[in-house]
């Protein structure tokens, strides 16, 4: 019986030990427990939601978009908003609206889901350089005519592989593209900077009176604003920045003027200036060398401000390397600024 108790005795604290051992691997909130390892290794799936219902607007399209089902897709969030002890987004009818937490996790996470989408392509290009690839830039046609011509053949020669999209759009339609992920960035000139939005100029230009040689206005040296007012303008339409900045600048010094033609395409104002139709006011950019023969051209800086072009994109945004890439073409070192690693609220 002694022999047996000692035993016994022997063998308690052997299974008192092994007891906390499973304690320890079974624990809920313990970093051993299964089910923490599991949720760790879906976080990401969680995110890809979350970023997915907050661009697309609606949980119906954010599963379309992942080949989820709508129930799936709101597990998700409802487990991402318990995991984290905040609720992200209220839910209506016709959309989502994101709360201030989730606004924050907006910010943070949409580069890092990004940046997992376009891990295996950026990887192959950084092992294998850029062999292939797309990159989208939104541009309007003065900026694709005359500024992006040079940048693209140097682009070309040196990535043959990439397939490069020049998206051909007003401003509105690049921020919208832009917002929605459509466009890489674009190259382009702003008046008014959203808070979403980061914007580098780097090429500036003057402003340019165009007219035939044998007006009137070309025998002078200097032409003044109010030299221009017996004359018609030949000026782009009135959706567009130059002919809100034109008039602003009639309207500030209190001097008539009047447009004969509203014309999209500074080519064909050149033309239509050539033809004596009337004169214009433009931007330096658009002015070449052979226009020398046919147009007069005079400096306006003193009454039109400069007109700058530059890189624009949405603040917080993971660029890929083919972006990256043409981005150093325009200027290097110009990803280095701080205000491409801000991030804005959207105003979607």
């Amino acid at each position: 019986m002694a022999a047996k108790a000692r035993h016994d005795a022997e063998k308690k604290p052997k299974k008192a030990a092994s007891n906390v051992l499973r304690r320890r691997k079974g624990a809920a909130g313990d970093p051993a427990d299964p089910a923490r390892f599991y949720y760790k290794g879906s976080r990401q799936k969680q995110l890809r939601a979350f970023v997915a219902t907050v661009k697309l607007g609606t949980l119906t399209r954010a599963a379309e978009a992942l080949f989820l089902s709508q129930p799936s897709v709101s597990l998700q969030l409802q487990a991402l908003e318990r995991e984290l002890g905040v609720t992200l987004m209220e839910r209506s009818r016709r959309r989502i609206n994101l709360t201030d937490a989730g606004e924050a996790l907006y910010e943070l996470a949409r580069p890092l889901v990004e940046g997992w989408e376009n891990l295996d392509r950026d990887f192959q290009a950084k092992v294998k350089g850029l062999q292939a690839g797309k990159l989208v830039i939104a541009a309007g046609t003065s900026t694709i005519q005359y500024l992006l011509p040079e940048l693209v053949r140097r682009y070309r020669e040196r990535y043959p592989a990439v397939q490069l999209q020049l998206a051909n759009v007003t401003g509105k339609d690049g921020m919208a593209m832009l917002r929605e992920d459509k466009a890489d960035f674009a190259v382009g000139s702003m008046l008014d900077v959203p808070n979403d939005i980061a914007w580098a100029p780097i090429y500036h230009y003057d402003p340019m009176l165009i007219m035939p040689p044998d007006h009137p206005l070309a025998a002078k040296a200097t032409v003044t604003l109010e030299d221009l007012s017996p004359y018609g303008l030949i000026l782009p339409p009135q959706r567009l920045s130059t002919y809100r900045l034109v008039d602003l600048v009639f309207q500030q010094r209190q001097v008539p003027y009047h447009v004969a033609i509203e014309v999209g395409g500074w080519d064909v104002i050149k033309e239509y200036v050539a033809m004596g139709l009337g004169i214009s006011v433009v931007t330096g950019i658009c002015i070449t060398e052979a226009d020398g023969s046919r147009l007069a051209v005079r400096n306006m800086k003193q009454y039109f401000p400069q007109r700058a072009y530059g890189v624009v994109m949405r603040k917080g945004k993971f660029l890929s390397t083919e972006a990256r890439a043409f981005i150093d073409l325009i200027r290097p070192g110009l990803l280095t600024h701080r205000d491409y690693d801000e991030l804005g609220h959207s105003e979607r």
